[in-house]
């Protein structure tokens, strides 16, 4: 994105703005190329992290033919999923989920990225619907920060989500941290993955990859990336 200026989308309407769409159009090459100079045959998902943003904005981006969106927040995404109702999108939770807000988020999403402890597991579990969830992988020291601590942690808590009703395992989920490289960091969700597909084969999703490391994250396999700002553009204040 080096030094482009990034300004937010119109807040009050759904009519497209040529600037999002002009960011979005620039990240779709971006990614196209990404994933061709790694020798991929298929592109990952986008999912636009919408957060903060107004619906109106949801629906120029289904306008432009998103169909994958991302949210960190209950109930905002809870809003935002039942005013975009019809759009056929797909909602994915990614940020982190306190346990008795579960099964009311399981209710409008259909993937949480960031299943990290076997009582958030057991509180999305359900015969009602299908929904797939990522185990989160914490690359830092701060437990602060979410996910799943220890290879011990990590095969334990695959081995319940497959035993679990109405999830299924999709694969891991990681944030970079901002201290070290990102295709270092990569590398070790990569083996996190190896050691969950040991236990769950088809579980190959790679959940990684930001506005500032996507394209590092493409060289090391990401099947979903979370791309936010450098679509949607900052933040309203």
């Amino acid at each position: 994105m080096g030094g482009d200026t990034i300004t937010p989308a119109g807040s009050g309407s759904s009519e497209p703005d040529p600037a999002l769409l002009d960011r979005l159009a620039a990240i779709r090459g971006r990614v196209a190329d990404a994933a061709r100079a790694a020798g991929r045959t298929h592109e990952p998902t986008l999912i636009v992290v919408t957060k903060f943003h107004p619906v109106a904005l949801v629906q120029q981006l289904a306008a432009a033919g998103v169909t994958d969106v991302g949210e960190n927040r209950h109930p905002e995404a809870r809003d935002k999923a039942e005013a975009a109702a019809g759009l056929g999108l797909r909602w994915h939770f990614i940020g982190q989920l306190q346990t008795n807000k579960a099964k009311q988020v399981r209710r409008y999403v259909d993937a949480v990225h960031s299943v990290d402890r076997p009582e958030l597991l057991r509180a999305l579990s359900s015969p009602d619907r299908l929904i797939e969830v990522f185990l989160q992988v914490n690359l830092t020291d701060d437990p602060g920060r979410g996910g799943v601590v220890g290879d011990e942690a990590l095969e334990a808590l695959a081995t319940e989500t497959l035993e679990a009703e109405g999830v299924l395992l999709r694969g891991v989920m990681a944030v970079a941290p901002l201290d070290e490289p990102p295709a270092a960091a990569f590398a070790r969700v990569v083996a996190a993955s190896a050691r969950v597909r040991s236990l769950a084969p088809q579980a190959d999703g790679l959940s990684i990859g930001m506005s500032h490391d996507y394209v590092e994250a493409i060289e090391a396999g990401a099947t979903h990336l979370r791309i936010g700002t450098a679509i949607t553009g900052n933040r309203p204040v």
